[in-house]
């Protein structure tokens, strides 16, 4: 029979370990900030395809602790411009790494 005491211990150990599971790095994210950073990129991908002078195919967005990075080819230095612009207007978004390409 397992004793109050040993089971207490037993959950505090497992509390212990979970908790650090969830946490983060500055390589790698936590639980939460993985989250964040899914939603920031949904937000990012829907304001770029709202926009109508860009074609959202042919950006793509990653977010990783609330910096994202665009990339991929893009037509003319304005639509990159655009691109970026309307990415800092995003809530959450920390900072912008421009990697696109001109075609």
């Amino acid at each position: 029979m397992i004793t109050m005491k040993t089971f207490a211990k037993t959950i505090g150990i497992f509390a212990v370990v979970l908790a650090s599971a969830c946490t983060s790095t500055p390589k790698s994210e936590g639980t939460g900030e993985y989250i964040d950073d899914t939603l920031i990129t949904t937000k990012v991908k829907s304001a770029i395809f709202n926009e109508p002078t860009l074609k959202s195919a042919e950006i793509n967005v990653e977010t990783f602790k609330g910096a994202v990075q665009l990339s991929g080819f893009i037509n003319s230095r304005e639509d990159m411009n655009k691109a970026v612009e309307v990415t800092r207007s995003v809530s959450g978004v920390n900072s912008v790494k421009n990697d696109m390409r001109l075609k």
